[in-house]
């Protein structure tokens, strides 16, 4: 039997005076709205968690290709030669240049088929590798667009965005004592309460990020469906016209041959101007016509911005920025967007307190449902299917996320989508054949086990190989997950037990 417990002093509402009316209105609201885009909603808080490491899981799924923490502008100017000459008529190469985050310089273009590529390159410019990470695509794609058409695709994201924001709001206006119980937990009396006390406590502990993630993410998703309006209104439906205001000092096309331009020069123009401001990018357009020309991205230190894009001509002059660090307030709260909902600044410790917090919200919506469907059963209303069903789905992601890694690891050549899709599935069946506890109990140890082989498998294909440090660092966290699932299953059985 549990021990008595005291019933806590209830706290002070925030908003004495609000009405019930108004409370139950918005409690109706915020329970409507989470039910409605509540799969979404997980899904998309599950997989953004993950997607904070994108750039770490292309480490770990590529470990042998060569960590540079700075490269030379010579170097860059024999990749990008190299690349092109796999295809001298490219209409463009995208350049990705080393940083923190990210050690390593690659090359996107295309081949004299028109296939695109991904080529790493080594210190001297050299290409080495061909890139090929699927899950850490898939995974990113998966966040981003949920693998829908990519217009489609940010738009549905972004309106689970502003369902997300708008549960938030109406969640806290609902619960007018939300932060001054902030630290109230009921323990060893119902579950229902239980739970939560504990939905609403993580809310509240976690509400700034909750904002800030679920604002920049409406934004970042509906901006296509931005673009358009904008186009419709200012530009007679003219969409590269608003592109172009983002741009920079725009450089008229002109397709007459002219030699290559000089990448390393034009970057070494550009550090002598700020030696302080590291590179991110180089977008070269039309390489060997007279209207090429490349925009470079650089960040300063200590600002939170996705960086300033300058714009160089083939002559390897500087023509302008395009106003990102330093144009107008609206300009640099765009620029903070994606780092901001990404957590790209700070380095690792913020990367972890993300994701900590990515995994929080998910619980949040996942216990936000399970509340909704215990207050259904107190009330007479029980549905058993759906309560199995929501566990079931639940629990499914970890298990789906592990199995594509394997499965992607090993190169089976199957889409990793495919294989996240086919579990979900197949996990989602278990709601028809045991109790919700049995289902969470037996999803949570299949998770386990997949997390645990997919950093063995990892392991195995890479012992005794030059490896980025970074691909043990998530070996060993993948190996930590599993151990906290398997605990998790451990305290579930002991206290049924009890």
């Amino acid at each position: 039997m549990h021990a008595p417990q005291s019933k806590p002093k209830p706290g002070k509402p925030i908003w004495p005076k609000v009405p019930a009316g108004f409370v139950r209105a918005m409690l109706a609201g915020h329970s409507a709205l989470g039910l409605a885009f509540a799969a979404l909603i997980y899904l998309v808080c599950f997989s953004g968690a993950v997607a904070v490491f994108t750039s770490e899981f292309t480490r770990w799924e590529q470990p042998a290709v060569p960590v540079l923490h700075s490269v030379t502008p010579a170097a860059v100017g024999a990749a990008f030669e190299e690349t092109l000459a796999k295809n001298p008529k490219a209409h463009d190469l995208f350049i990705r240049m080393p940083e923190p985050a990210y050690p390593r310089l690659s090359v996107h273009g295309d081949d004299a088929k028109g296939a695109e590529h991904t080529w790493f390159a080594d210190a001297s410019g050299k290409l080495v590798a061909e890139q090929r990470t699927p899950w850490t695509q898939f995974q990113a794609a998966l966040h981003t667009v949920l693998h829908l058409p990519s217009s489609w695709g940010f738009f549905v994201v972004g309106l689970t965005g502003v369902a997300l924001l708008s549960s938030l709001v109406s969640g806290v206006l609902s619960h007018p004592r939300v932060f001054k119980d902030a630290f109230a937990f009921r323990w060893g009396g119902s579950k229902r309460l239980q739970e939560a006390d504990l939905h609403n406590r993580i809310s509240v502990w976690g509400l700034p990020f909750h904002v800030v993630v679920s604002l920049t993410g409406a934004f970042l998703g509906l901006s296509v469906l931005i673009v358009g309006v904008l186009a419709l209104v200012v530009f007679d439906g003219n969409r590269e016209k608003v592109f172009a205001l983002f741009s920079g000092p725009p450089v008229a096309d002109d397709p007459r041959p002219a030699p290559v331009i000089d990448v390393a020069k034009g970057l070494a123009v550009l550090q002598a101007q700020n030696p302080k401001a590291g590179f991110n990018y180089i977008f070269v357009e039309h390489p060997g016509e007279a209207g090429q020309h490349m925009s470079v991205n650089r960040v300063t230190p200590g600002r939170l911005s996705r960086g300033e894009t300058m714009i160089v001509d083939g002559n390897a002059k500087v023509l302008g920025a395009a106003g990102f660090e330093g144009g107008n307030l609206g300009m640099a709260i765009y620029s903070s967007l994606t780092p901001l909902h990404f957590g790209w600044f700070g380095g690792w410790p913020v990367k972890v307190a993300y994701f900590l917090l990515g995994l929080g919200l998910t619980a949040v919506t996942a216990s936000g449902v399970a509340i909704w469907l215990a207050r259904r059963r107190d009330k007479g209303r029980p549905a058993p299917r759906w309560e199995r069903v929501w566990v079931a789905f639940c629990w499914s992601q970890p298990l789906a996320y592990g199995v594509s890694a394997i499965v992607a690891l090993l190169a089976t050549g199957l889409p990793p989508v495919a294989v996240w899709g086919g579990v979900t599935l197949l996990a989602a069946a278990s709601a028809f054949l045991w109790t919700p506890a049995v289902i969470s109990v037996r999803l949570r140890s299949a998770s386990a086990v997949s997390l645990a082989l997919v950093a063995l498998v990892h392991l195995g294909l890479n012992t005794g190989k030059a490896v980025d440090p970074v691909a043990w660092i998530l070996d060993a966290s993948l190996v930590l997950g599993a151990v906290l699932l398997a605990a998790s299953v451990w305290a579930t059985k002991k206290s049924a037990a009890a």
